[in-house]
């Protein structure tokens, strides 16, 4: 009877070890992540706005959680393949999308995609939002809107539009624009901002209504103009531009978000320790200035805000893509 009696007793201490172990494990697993190396993924090239979000944010992570972030481009299909990759890896922590409202929110109402965005991706945390301005190269010799509207209207069939993709904030921004201002003008979608940049600058299109934190560089430099912001006010960044709607065209507001995703599944701890350790990033001063000097604004979002940013964006942009009757060329 004693020896029942001691066997019992050890087995009973081994259930609530057991107990304890399983209830510890999410804890500590999240506190020893991550023992490895971490794939930012990204789906534009080097160079533009997601890439430099990504890079900064890599730089910054990798510090304070002792481990390397790398990033990883993906350009093609408006950010969706990068997208479509984190889909389908292990929801372990170790692959995550650095993506923005073109592949969360647009490309998904215009393509037929092998995953579902709001249900294959988990919201990590919001990162930072930026104002779409109007920038033309140094073939066109507007000075402002109104100008290089009548320039429009003078030569219809001259004008070409820039995107960092079919399907993206710049590309939306473009056929809004042709209905606020009744003009035309032919869209040339490419790989990414930086690509965009280069037929800007050498005459192979005239406009883009690109991210301030893809053009800021080139519009310093003064090898682009900005004519006008996208955003409801002038940016700080550049405060001699116009809003849209100071230059006479009210009606037509866009703005771009960057966030971080991971693969659905991924458990809560990790999520939730890398939004605290994103939303600590964010609030350190250097990544503050640069937020800044990319004419944007640092996300402060918790995860359920970012998710519900992310579906109402899903939603109204759909409803402006079926309404206004875009679709991939």
């Amino acid at each position: 009877m004693r020896q029942l009696q001691s066997r019992l007793r050890v087995r009973d201490h081994a259930a609530v070890a057991l107990i304890a172990a399983a209830l510890l494990a999410p804890h500590a697993g999240a506190q020893s992540y991550p023992n490895k190396p971490v794939k930012l993924e990204v789906g534009a090239p080097a160079g533009g706005g997601t890439d430099i979000v990504a890079r900064m944010l890599g730089d910054k992570l990798g510090e304070s959680m002792k481990q390397s972030f790398v990033v990883d481009n993906r350009p093609g299909a408006s950010n969706t393949i990068a997208a479509d990759f984190t889909a389908k890896s292990p929801p372990d922590g170790y692959t995550l999308l650095v993506a923005t409202t073109t592949g969360q929110a647009i490309a998904p109402n215009l393509m037929k995609l092998n995953f579902d965005t709001l249900k294959d991706l988990a919201p990590v945390a919001l990162v930072m939002v930026v104002p779409n301005v109007l920038v033309v190269g140094p073939s066109v010799t507007a000075k402002d809107v109104r100008e290089l509207v009548a320039q429009m209207k003078a030569k219809p069939d001259s004008f070409n539009y820039a995107s960092s993709g079919a399907g993206s904030t710049q590309h939306l921004a473009g056929e809004a624009f042709k209905k606020v201002a009744g003009v035309q003008m032919t869209h040339i979608p490419y790989k990414g901002s930086s690509q965009a940049h280069a037929d800007l600058l050498g005459g192979q299109a005239q406009i883009m209504f690109d991210t301030t934190s893809s053009a800021i560089g080139q519009i310093k430099g003064g090898k682009l103009r900005a004519l006008a912001v996208t955003s409801p006010q002038r940016s700080a960044e550049l405060p001699d531009v116009p809003t849209l709607a100071e230059a006479g065209f009210p009606g037509m507001e866009m703005t771009t978000w960057y966030g971080v995703f991971a693969p659905a599944g991924t458990s809560k701890e990790v999520i939730a320790r890398l939004h605290d350790e994103i939303m600590a990033t964010l609030k350190l001063p250097d990544v503050q200035k640069r937020i800044a000097g990319l004419a944007g604004e640092p996300g402060s979002m918790t995860i359920a805000e970012f998710a519900a940013l992310n579906r109402a964006d899903y939603e109204r942009y759909g409803k402006l893509i079926r309404e206004s009757g875009i679709k991939l060329e």
